[in-house]
């Protein structure tokens, strides 16, 4: 692996990992649906009006855009809607954990419903990972953690898992500022009328809240995405999706830092088992027998 790969994937990474700690703190002070819908739009336009500066244009095709109305309901509305509503009353590292076993769960889909072989390290990987969640599941849950938080949590994951495996191989040519744009405005437009049926728009205006949607909106919204898609782009879906490993140490480790959640050793060996188990997943899909 090249140095600028390494960068991108690092990138990524710590992105994606902080964005459930901005997350946190921007929900605290303004409804997650709305929250979610202001940022979509915005990250949207954006994305689109770069595009088209660079040249790109409108997918053409039906699968692409069947592709960009599925992810983006499935990741925006469904995945992160759940998820910014459950971390009103779940810590950021909760939440992290659980989207980070996703690898783990499309793997398995891929195993039980696929029929894809896996290797021994591949099946190792995914009950190592399994063992960390529930070990660190169970502490939480033991010391109070909010239950139904935590099935929000696991919905959204689910939504994700499904939308991953429905759009695995969707080609998106070098349009990818193109469609990261579209599949944000699919999210705004369905996340908007749940807003306005289920919340109560009222926005406490701190420095705090502004600064997290400024950040979310921009680093792990649109900023992450873009190095996703470029990211698979070069070295492929299969070797990009090692990186995931490492969110597990690094949204837990945001989360503590500028959160101040407390973390048990329980925490820390269930974060290992975890990472292990991805790799365990990635490396037998790198290396299929």
């Amino acid at each position: 692996m090249d140095s600028r790969t390494a960068l991108m994937g690092l990138s990524f990474v710590v992105m994606w990992s902080s964005a459930f700690t901005s997350a946190r703190i921007a929900v605290a002070d303004a409804p997650p649906f709305l929250l979610l819908s202001v940022r979509f739009a915005v990250s949207g336009v954006l994305a689109i009006a770069i595009a088209r500066m660079l040249g790109q244009r409108m997918p053409m095709n039906a699968a692409t855009w069947w592709a960009v109305i599925v992810f983006g309901i499935c990741q925006n509305t469904l995945y992160l809607g759940l998820n910014f509503t459950a971390m009103q009353t779940v810590e950021a590292s909760i939440a992290v954990i659980i989207a980070s076993a996703l690898p783990l769960v499309v793997a398995a889909a891929r195993w039980a419903l696929m029929g894809e072989r896996l290797r021994w390290v591949g099946v190792a990987g995914l009950a190592a990972g399994l063992g960390g969640v529930l070990v660190i599941m169970s502490a939480r849950l033991s010391g109070g953690a909010d239950p139904f938080g935590v099935m929000l949590c696991l919905g959204g994951l689910l939504a994700l898992t499904v939308a991953t495996l429905m759009v695995t191989g969707a080609s998106i040519g070098g349009n990818v500022l193109m469609i990261v744009g579209l599949q944000m405005l699919v999210g705004s437009l369905t996340l908007l009328p749940l807003s306005m049926a289920f919340e109560v728009w009222t926005v406490n205006w701190t420095a705090s809240l502004v600064l997290a949607f400024v950040y979310t909106t921009l680093v792990p919204g649109l900023a992450a995405t873009v190095i996703w898609f470029l990211l698979v782009k070069r070295i492929g879906a299969t070797r990009a999706s090692s990186f995931h490993f490492l969110n597990p140490f690094f949204g837990v480790a945001i989360a503590a830092i500028i959160l101040g959640e407390a973390l048990s050793p329980r925490d820390y060996l269930g974060v290992v088992v975890i990472m292990a188990g991805i790799w365990g997943v990635q490396r037998a899909y790198q290396h299929p027998s």
